[in-house]
């Protein structure tokens, strides 16, 4: 299997200092990247570890959630997958991924809601980004559409 690669050039402090970070392997883009908007509300441009790491999820997911259905004998017509990664202060210090949350709405056939929901559970453990971020509380809400 291949190795991806992303790289960040980084000046200056925390606090004033910024950087971008290329996704080097796809070659799709460099993104500006900043502690303050990484810690406000609005991202204002700017991309953070966050919101790479929520994609990373997405997409591992919808991956994960589109085999099992396929292997539990359905067909994934439709798949609209949200990670929410929140950021909160680590009680040791620093900072910390405290929650993700992901949401999947499906559009699915030769499934019952049952199948779906078992598909869906059994995604978010087996995805290689959830294996990752063991220790980290990830939500799940799922549902047919």
């Amino acid at each position: 299997m291949p190795t991806r690669t992303a790289r960040t050039a980084w000046n200056g402090t925390l606090n004033e200092g910024g950087g971008q970070v290329e996704l080097s392997s796809s070659k799709v883009g460099t993104y500006d990247v900043s502690f303050p908007k990484r810690a406000a509300d609005e991202a204002g441009g700017t991309t953070s570890p966050e919101e790479l790491v929520a994609a990373a999820h997405s997409s591992c997911y919808a991956m994960q959630l589109s085999a099992l259905i396929g292997e539990a004998g359905g067909t994934p017509e439709a798949l609209e997958v949200t990670a929410d990664v929140t950021l909160s202060p680590d009680p040791a210090g620093g900072f910390r991924i405290s929650r993700i949350a992901l949401t999947v709405r499906g559009e699915v056939s030769g499934l019952d809601e049952a199948g779906f929901q078992q598909a869906a559970q059994d995604a978010k453990a087996t995805c290689p980004v959830s294996k990752a971020l063991t220790g980290t509380e990830i939500t799940l809400d799922a549902a047919l559409d």
